[in-house]
């Protein structure tokens, strides 16, 4: 899946000497986090974030007075003097999956999406990924996500598939995590149902271990900050 099906494309964009008074009032009324900062011709120049503009907030130490007539002089100030200068970007052409590793090692929140001449075309965030995600692995219809435990052996998956289709349940997605023991892998399929005593079961008796995958992740990701779940 590419970015450019998943991105927002009717975007709020504000020019370099927007006073930040509006640009306040912009992510306010529009819900919004990121607000990319254009030039005339339409080139993406920076990127205000709601952090940003905490950042340039008084202190709230302040008395109220003092607090209210510096306020009322930051917000004269204009969005090039606090925006992100040649924010990360990212292309069209990129993939969720892309998007996703790039998220998870820059710890940002959101990506201008440009084409090959640097004109702003979207914007992808993380709400978007997960809506993507969501998408992806059936999470709109009712289902039941379980953690198998199996070895990581050749014909594993395979196993875990045909007792779910033997039980006629449809599957919304199916990742595979790396675990704590090189020896396993952690299998997470989506059933679309929520009766699934009997396919538990026949798990069990087929010699797979079964975790609660809340509980999976929680005691895991501590040890392994790798998994990617």
């Amino acid at each position: 899946m590419f970015v450019c099906e998943r991105m927002a494309k009717k975007l709020i964009t504000v020019q370099p000497d927007t006073k930040l008074s509006d640009v306040s009032q912009l992510m306010t009324q529009h819900n919004i986090r990121h607000l990319p900062v254009v030039n005339g011709e339409g080139l993406l120049v920076g990127i205000v974030s709601d952090r940003d503009m905490r950042s340039a907030l008084p202190s709230s130490l302040l008395g109220k007075e003092a607090y209210e007539r510096a306020l009322e002089r930051v917000m004269t100030h204009r969005a090039e003097e606090i925006m992100t200068i040649n924010p990360l970007t990212i292309s069209v052409y990129y993939t969720i999956q892309d998007t996703l590793l790039m998220m998870r090692q820059k710890r940002v929140g959101a990506f201008p999406v440009i084409d090959e001449n640097g004109y702003l075309k979207g914007i992808l965030s993380t709400r978007d990924l997960l809506s993507s995600l969501a998408n992806v692995m059936g999470i709109g219809e009712p289902g039941t996500l379980l953690c198998i435990l199996a070895r990581e052996e050749r014909g594993q998956l395979k196993k875990i598939v045909d007792i779910v289709t033997e039980e006629k349940i449809l599957l919304g997605s199916v990742l595979v995590s790396r675990t704590w023991d090189v020896n396993k892998k952690a299998v997470f399929p989506y059933l679309l149902t929520n009766n699934v005593a009997r396919v538990k079961q026949r798990l069990l008796d087929a010699d797979f271990q079964l975790f609660d995958p809340m509980q999976w992740y929680l005691d895991n990701v501590s040890k392994n900050p790798h998994l990617l779940l």
